[in-house]
């Protein structure tokens, strides 16, 4: 399909792949905003959910698209009694859902979490739809050829985390050759200001708690870690083409400011903002023009103080774990991703303790080094060699935790 006449113009062809997730939830509550502030004609093709068919149903009946689609085959059936009648086909499984990616949209809402996001945004990629990217593994694990198969086809990829967007709408760049640094900023997280012994008795409801923003269970344990500003230093480098020696993190506990560009002229542009994934979102979908709705009112004034600080590496090693990832390069991040998936999945579990998710990574990462498997299926498709390095990681990791990280 061709680009879009006009980021506004016409009702715009929308698939929201991971509807029923936070950012998926923040994207239709958006559009329904701005469909009735007038801004914004929606045409919904698909929606797809991991396990929450009530809300997916839900979901479906309010937008009425071609398709819905429950990753879990189990569900299928539940999911076509309630939309029985409603004339929205359903479908289930991962094959269907990178089916529904591959419809025809102009713009697509990429939220899956976790690696399972990869297949279905390649797959919406190639058809040179807008991918609003929040899924963080895609970029992660292929990000080049995601950006290359959106390039080719004639889309573009706009990402939607609140630290890559700040960027993307301050870098200038026809002047990235002149950038210093780009700079990420952390909250911190709910853990911040605790000691590793505090850390090490930490519990699931504790570290999901983030003091800032609401999300899903996996990012806010993410956050706790600090890995997911691991994960956005390697999506940052592959999104706007800078080394690793150029990209740094630097904590703001109130998460008003989202991101920074400094130059190498001493200027450093900055955007600021509520914590409200509705404002990148927003961002992404009518890029480059601004949407027009509701948005909650922003005062630096009511603000107030804003503060930065270093980060801590010793009492969070996913930040030197990502960046030694980042600049190994090949399988590194990929496996890094999903021995982290398979950690944190552990910790909600409560198999394990919180300080050993990093220990697993990191174990995981050397295992797979000496073995020489991080260079695993490297040549041929990138999506299988991507796979399969994910595959190798989940299974090694799942060994480190049966044989090295201590039951709590």
């Amino acid at each position: 399909m061709g680009q879009l006449t006009g980021p506004l113009t016409g009702p715009r062809r929308v698939t929201v792949l991971g509807s029923t997730g936070s950012v998926g939830v923040s994207t239709l509550d958006l559009l329904e905003r701005a469909s009735a502030h007038g801004s914004a004609k929606v045409d919904v093709v698909a929606l797809t959910g991991g396990r929450n068919v009530a809300l997916l149903a839900e979901q479906a009946l309010k937008w009425r698209p071609e398709i819905a689609v429950v990753a879990d085959d189990s569900l299928l059936e539940e999911l076509g009694e309630r939309l029985k009648g409603s004339g929205v086909a359903v479908a289930a499984g991962s094959a269907a859902v990178r089916e529904a990616a591959a419809m025809d949209a102009d713009w697509v809402m990429s939220s899956i979490v976790g690696a399972a996001g990869l297949a279905p945004t390649l797959a919406a990629a190639r058809t040179g739809a807008i991918i609003a990217l929040a899924n963080k593994e895609s970029l992660v694990c292929a990000g080049p050829v995601l950006l290359e198969t959106a390039r080719q086809a004639g889309g573009m990829v706009i990402p939607v985390d609140s630290e890559h967007s700040a960027i993307f709408q301050v870098l200038q760049p026809d002047l990235l050759h002149r950038v210093a640094r780009l700079i990420l900023t952390a909250s911190g997280g709910p853990f911040r200001q605790w000691s590793k012994a505090q850390m090490k008795a930490a519990t699931v409801e504790q570290a999901v708690a983030h003091p800032n923003w609401s999300m899903g269970a996996k990012i806010s344990i993410d956050s706790a870690t600090m890995m997911n500003k691991g994960l956005e230093m390697i999506e940052a480098a592959y999104l706007f083409g800078v080394g690793s020696e150029r990209i740094d993190v630097v904590i703001h506990p109130q998460s008003i400011v989202h991101s920074l560009v400094e130059y190498q002229d001493g200027s450093t542009l900055a955007q600021l903002g509520g914590a409200d994934m509705r404002v990148p979102i927003a961002c992404a979908y009518a890029w480059p023009e601004r949407l027009p709705w509701p948005a909650p009112p922003f005062s630096l004034a009511a603000a107030g103080t804003l503060t930065f600080e270093a980060p801590d590496e010793e009492r969070f090693p996913a930040l030197a774990i990502a960046r030694s990832a980042m600049i190994a390069g090949r399988g590194a991040p990929g496996a890094m991703s999903a021995a982290n998936e398979i950690a944190v999945a552990a910790f909600l579990d409560r198999r394990i303790g919180f300080l050993d998710i990093a220990a697993a990574v990191s174990e995981t990462l050397e295992r797979m080094d000496a073995a020489g498997d991080l260079g695993a299926g490297a040549n041929g498709d990138a999506l299988e060699s991507a796979m399969n390095i994910d595959r190798s990681a989940r299974r090694i990791a799942a060994k480190v935790l049966a044989d090295v990280v201590p039951s709590n």
